[in-house]
């Protein structure tokens, strides 16, 4: 009878052990997601942003120093390092695609550094006017730059548009003439009038990569902190003082937006990996080789599109894998713990991503997105890249229930 007795109470025990598990604390899966989470947050995101904000602030100096120097002292060797530099950053910006929920969203920053096509009429229009290049050129053509262009005119399209003509870097001779783009008929427009937009134009790039970086990670660098001081936006969740990697580090946590770690999985899934999934396919792609807008083509002047691409589906990797720049999985992310918690779809997953990648690197063997919207390869891209999209779809479903 005694025996009996200290059995039920053992039972009753673990019982209770597994309800305050549930209740109080966090089940298995739930620290392998807390797990993840603090893998990814650092190493994705704050590593992307960190070297974004980098790299955009260099691509300022650089051509703010050319505009100031004047296209007469440039030499080629150094229009060639500020398009280098502006290629460095264009990567990382399509890297961290994969994350634009948050901040980028929130903030409107999206749009605002990486709206397409060009409005190539309005710039011209804009630099035929003496006084607008002025305002551009002066001490506060940042700020006249974000307020008055337009989404349309700024960020990268605007800077590529000035940089790169069909595919090639430009010339120093071609900076040293007038602009001869059809849009530029009948109007003068100088090279020193493009680099003088082009600064101001990068500067307004950098301050909102800056501000990326400090809206995710609290110990962003005090230079990139005083900046958004100075301009007196925000840089922390709507509501909240917590930065938006606290934010999602602290999922499950009076404060945080994420409810349970579940859901902050399943944003990293859906929010982030999936959304660039359909906009490549079905928006990127898809406008131009449907011939619903021939004329939705990112980074034409460079002929980098598929390299964007090819960029955005890498952002997915990175973000599933654990760290920026991986290829294996990290000990503590979500492609391994697809794996180690038994999910049957994980294979499909890896088969879906490098599906992706290996047509889109087909295609971009053939020429620019640009040149060959039209080829049936593009369609095969859209469909593989489809395919991943609907894998992420069925793995956020998942994890949902774990």
């Amino acid at each position: 009878m005694k025996k009996f007795l200290i059995l039920a109470l053992c039972f009753a025990a673990v019982a209770c052990g597994e309800k305050n598990n549930q209740l109080g604390g966090l089940t298995a899966n739930e620290q392998e997601m807390k797990k993840i989470a603090e893998q990814y947050v650092p190493n994705v995101i704050y590593a992307t942003y960190g070297d974004l904000a980098r790299e955009t602030g260099e691509l300022y100096d650089l051509l703010s120093a050319a505009a100031e120097k004047g296209v007469d002292q440039l030499t080629q060797g150094q229009i060639d390092a500020i398009c280098a530099k502006f290629l460095q950053a264009r990567q990382s910006w399509e890297e961290s695609e994969a994350f634009l929920f948050g901040a980028a969203s929130d903030f409107g920053i999206d749009p605002h550094i990486d709206t397409w096509p060009l409005d190539a009429d309005g710039l011209a229009t804009e630099l035929a006017n003496a006084e607008k290049v002025a305002a551009l050129a002066g001490e506060d053509g940042i700020a006249y730059a974000a307020a008055k262009l337009g989404q349309e005119l700024l960020g990268f399209h605007g800077i590529e548009f000035v940089l790169f003509r069909d595919g090639k870097n430009r010339t120093v001779a071609q900076l040293k003439a007038n602009e001869d783009h059809e849009a530029f008929a009948g109007k003068t427009v100088t090279g020193e009038q493009e680099l003088v937009y082009a600064a101001a134009v990068a500067g307004d790039l950098r301050d909102n990569c800056y501000r990326l970086c400090v809206s995710w990670n609290p110990d962003a660098p005090d230079a990139y902190v005083a900046r958004c001081e100075e301009l007196e936006v925000p840089v922390t969740v709507t509501g909240s003082d917590l930065s938006y990697g606290e934010n999602l580090l602290g999922a499950a946590a009076a404060g945080s937006s994420y409810a349970t770690w579940q859901s902050a999985m399943s944003s990293i899934l859906i929010a982030g990996c999936s959304n660039i999934c359909a906009e490549v396919a079905d928006v990127k792609m898809g406008n131009a080789h449907s011939g619903e807008d021939i004329n939705y083509i990112e980074s034409p002047y460079s002929k980098k599109s598929f390299q964007d691409f090819i960029d955005n589906i890498l952002s997915i990797q990175y973000s599933l894998y654990g760290a920026a720049g991986a290829t294996t999985a990290q000990q503590h992310s979500l492609m391994s713990f697809f794996r180690e918690a038994g999910y049957s779809g994980a294979g499909a997953i890896q088969d879906a991503l490098a599906a992706s990648l290996a047509a889109l690197k087909a295609c971009q063997q053939k020429g620019a997105f640009v040149d060959i919207y039209t080829d049936a390869s593009v369609q095969t891209a859209m469909d593989a890249i489809s395919g991943l999209d609907d894998e992420l779809n069925k793995a956020a479903d998942w994890i949902l229930r774990q």
